[in-house]
């Protein structure tokens, strides 16, 4: 089969089974050509629960999923590719995260919504990238632990100096890879470029940019600028989903390391084969933890998240 005949079969049978695909922005564009939605991971989420969908199938990773999981808890909700894994939402389990809270009594949990949903369970509050330091201000509490993403973390701790953080070391292995020297060398080759960041980088590189911002908010003032020229700074997938947006305009990847294979383990075939019913994963969680990460999540919402 060719790739045109697998996206025409997967249109016809999410249709039949009413079921909605989700593709993170991370997926390739093959991908994304079947999607309902793209999106950062807790936009999906919000959409899927808005849908009249019955199921919904999320092409990114496992963490994904469960927020999915925990926003719809009546649909039926399957990752695409059961060996797609975050990372960042792994390194941390409840253990460790009881061991930190416990070296920071007085500090306000804040979990980064890239966490399992087993973790928010003993956490105060998520956040989005987008919505972080707006939460984090709002929040009573002038102490904030933040997980499991340092550079996330002070990233909003320097928009906040009257609170203090404390935080894990942990953090995106993607994003972290991009040092001010690849920026340095994609500013010299692209003088006339903007350079936009998503704050899961280090602080020398984020202190660079000319705009900084989740997934999602790179694109949109991507499209929306009247600037023609971009280096961006996040996976590089983006690189080519505003190829494809914005013909008229050229972008530029920071560094060719920026890729996250961990979302390159999905392909067109697994959706495919998820669909057929002999592929992909449904994902079920303890009501315990479903309780206890929406209450993480709405504390979100509540607090304008």
């Amino acid at each position: 089969m060719t790739i045109a005949e697998i996206q025409q079969e997967i249109l016809r049978m999410k249709k039949e089974q009413d079921i909605c695909i989700l593709a993170h922005a991370y997926q390739g564009q093959e991908i994304l050509e079947v999607a309902d939605y793209m999106g950062d991971s807790y936009g999906l989420s919000v959409q899927a629960s808005k849908s009249d969908c019955s199921g919904v199938i999320m092409c990114g990773v496992r963490f994904m999923a469960e927020t999915c999981k925990v926003l719809s808890p009546d649909k039926r909700v399957w990752l695409a590719n059961p060996a797609a894994g975050c990372p960042m939402a792994e390194q941390l389990d409840l253990e460790s995260l009881r061991r930190l809270k416990e070296q920071y009594p007085d500090y306000a949990v804040v979990a980064y919504i890239n966490t399992t949903s087993e973790l928010k369970t003993e956490c105060d509050v998520c956040v989005t990238s987008s919505s972080a330091v707006e939460i984090c201000k709002k929040l009573d509490n002038d102490k904030i632990l933040f997980i499991p993403d340092p550079n996330l973390g002070r990233y909003v701790a320097d928009k906040i100096p009257e609170k203090t953080f404390a935080f894990y070391k942990g953090g995106c292995p993607r994003h972290i890879v991009v040092s001010a020297k690849d920026v340095e060398k994609a500013r010299a080759a692209h003088p006339d470029a903007l350079f936009l960041v998503h704050p899961e980088c280090r602080q020398e590189v984020v202190e660079q940019a000319d705009y900084v911002g989740s997934t999602t908010g790179i694109m949109n003032f991507a499209k929306k600028s009247e600037h023609k020229e971009f280096i961006i700074g996040t996976e590089n997938s983006i690189v080519e989903h505003l190829q494809f947006a914005c013909p008229d305009k050229k972008f530029y990847p920071v560094t060719v390391q920026l890729t996250c294979m961990n979302m390159k383990v999905t392909t067109l075939m697994d959706i495919y084969n998820c669909l057929k019913g002999r592929g992909g994963e449904e994902i079920f969680l303890p009501q315990s933890v479903m309780e206890g990460a929406g209450r993480c999540i709405h504390k979100m919402v509540e607090l304008g998240g």
